[in-house]
């Protein structure tokens, strides 16, 4: 195409500017909906799964696998069935596990979880696959009454070295909960950032979480103003609500002792990865009737390119006639008007893959506060151009109509003056 015939196409647009802009929006939003869509799709997947880290089992008391992994490992709210002490020791030495890490959820402090545990958590767990545990400051607790606190639990609410708090019994700001007011922990350790839903969570040991509990149990008894230490606590006190456990490399015993659990009625277990993979399974109908609509409204915008072109002929019969007399062929007229619908295309797509960019960013800071799980919405390079070709192809086949018009254009008819 010659510069003047681009010249003569840009300023056909720009002679309807408001038009212009209002089908290259349409193309934008559809091709940003769709890009987000496609990119949030194994993004999330593949985030939560990263997210159940080194844990080859998760036993609980809970339901079933599902709640016990939303649960006890992105906190979507505190386990209800708890596990004695004795039925966790009884269950270590059932079976030949690497590591067993106990913990138990059910305070909080604000809208932070905190979770109860040992030390085991920060040596054998790794929050995310081949991720450790790393301290951007302080150290890990070593004896009741201290916490360490997650990246982003410190962040949003605060917490630095040194720091006291009271913790609250039930989920964040649940209702019903109290205050353990008579026991104050101190913030000895801050996390770095795993991208997991632990950097929303606070750390203690499980004695302190048996003392408060323990405290308001004999509160009941002997009345207000008593004091209550380790020594003061009993069987009853000493619970957990679930199991993280990995039998490490050997591989060929973990179907072994999963059907063995899986066969006691006493446990439900859990592997988290496959539990989420099932999750997603299950979410991915609700993803293709999205992805669905998100196709429809690309197709929409298609619509509204050969809408408006076909529209804006009849306004230019007189202009396209006018080029025919200067020497343009009707081919050349044909090629305009299709370069026309496929610059509204080409700068449709590329302003909705900003937008989707956009918003990649906006649904990652969102679902980083408010479940502490960092996705990152991102397709390939080469994904990101076939979506921009994509929809300058489709707008260009929505411009063969209003081209063909173009095409057909009688000179004679057109420059007939008016009666």
């Amino acid at each position: 195409m010659s510069m003047s015939d681009w010249n003569i196409v840009t300023r056909s647009m720009r002679t309807r500017t408001f038009s212009s802009i209002v089908t290259i929006l349409s193309v934008a939003i559809a091709v940003g909906l769709v890009t987000l869509l496609i990119s949030m799709r194994d993004a999330g997947e593949n985030s939560f799964k990263r997210g159940t880290g080194n844990v080859q089992m998760l036993i609980s008391k809970e339901a079933g696998p599902l709640p016990s992994v939303l649960n006890s490992m992105f906190y979507a709210s505190p386990p209800t069935t708890p596990i004695t002490w004795a039925q966790y020791l009884e269950l270590k030495r059932s079976y030949p596990f690497a590591w067993a890490v106990p913990t138990q959820l059910g305070d909080s402090y604000l809208d932070a979880p905190v979770m109860g545990t040992d030390e085991s958590f920060f040596e054998s767990f790794q929050p995310a696959q081949g991720t450790d545990w790393t301290l951007a400051t302080g150290v890990y607790f070593d004896k009741p009454f201290q916490v360490v606190v997650g990246a982003d639990a410190s962040a949003r609410l605060g917490l630095s070295l040194g720091d006291t708090i009271s913790l609250e019994h039930g989920a964040p700001r649940s209702e019903g909960g109290h205050t353990h007011d008579e026991f104050s922990f101190e913030v000895v350790g801050v996390l770095e950032s795993t991208g997991t839903a632990h950097d929303r969570a606070i750390f203690t040991s499980l004695d302190s979480s048996w003392i408060i509990h323990a405290h308001d149990r004999r509160e009941a008894i002997f009345g207000h103003g008593i004091t209550t230490s380790i020594d003061d606590l009993i069987h009853e006190d000493m619970k957990i609500t679930a199991v993280y456990a990995s039998l490490g490399d050997r591989k060929g015993a973990l179907v072994q002792v999963l059907s063995a659990l899986l066969r006691d009625p006493n446990w439900t277990v859990a592997s988290p990865a496959d539990t989420v993979g099932n999750l997603f399974s299950i979410v991915s109908n609700i993803d293709q009737v999205l992805l669905a609509m998100a196709i429809a409204v690309m197709l929409s915008s298609g619509v509204s390119i050969l809408l408006a072109l076909y529209n804006s002929m009849e306004q230019r019969r007189k202009q396209i006639a006018v080029l025919r007399v200067l020497g343009a062929s009707r081919p050349r007229v044909f090629s305009m008007v299709l370069t026309e619908s496929a610059i509204i295309g080409l700068i449709g797509g590329a302003i909705g893959l900003a937008l989707s960019i956009l918003g990649g960013l906006i649904v990652t800071n969102v679902l980083a506060q408010r479940v502490g799980i960092v996705i990152e919405p991102a397709l390939p390079l080469d994904g990101y151009l076939m979506i921009v070709l994509a929809s300058v192809a489709l707008s260009c086949i929505a411009g063969v109509l209003p081209a063909i018009v173009a095409y057909r254009t009688s000179v004679v008819r057109a420059l007939r003056p008016a009666m």
